[in-house]
């Protein structure tokens, strides 16, 4: 894991649209990271009603959701958060790599930047940690959120 992040731009948001998916499963965490999204957002000066946020069952339902907010109503960038935590099996692993895989098909085939800020650790202590603790993940999507949304506006993409 690094945590030598690239340095913040500082960026307007106040023209972009920002889609969020966010799941329900491990709700504590997930909550705190939507949370940091949201306030780092409209701290960028992206205004409330351009953020649609859609909630799903858990991190599996998210990419079908970001790519119904990617392929509607043209965003900018949507921002696909949900955690992850290992346990007796594996299962977290691949549920993890089949999202992320969907949620980079989903950018690429609807020409949208998906920020997946699904968190997947190997136990609660790293997600806390992650969602909750020094580790800002959610300051983090937001801000490469905002980073390629003006990317794709610059690139002559319109949403």
């Amino acid at each position: 894991m690094s945590l030598h992040a690239p340095p913040a731009t500082a960026l307007k948001g106040a023209p972009f649209t920002v889609g969020i998916v966010a799941a329900r499963y491990n709700p504590a965490l997930v909550n705190a990271l939507l949370h940091t999204v949201f306030e780092k957002l409209t701290a960028a000066g992206v205004k409330g009603k351009r953020i649609t946020v859609v909630r799903v069952p858990g991190s599996h339902e998210v990419p079908v959701a970001a790519q119904w907010l990617a392929g509607g109503r043209k965003r900018d960038c949507v921002i696909a958060l949900g955690v992850l935590i290992g346990g007796d099996t594996n299962h977290h692993a691949v549920v993890g790599q089949s999202v992320s895989h969907a949620l980079q098909q989903v950018a690429l085939t609807s020409g949208t930047p998906v920020i997946n800020g699904v968190i997947l650790a190997d136990n609660l202590k790293q997600a806390e940690e992650r969602c909750l603790g020094a580790i800002n993940r959610g300051a983090e999507f937001a801000r490469a959120a905002l980073e390629m949304a003006a990317l794709k506006r610059s690139a002559g993409r319109k949403s």
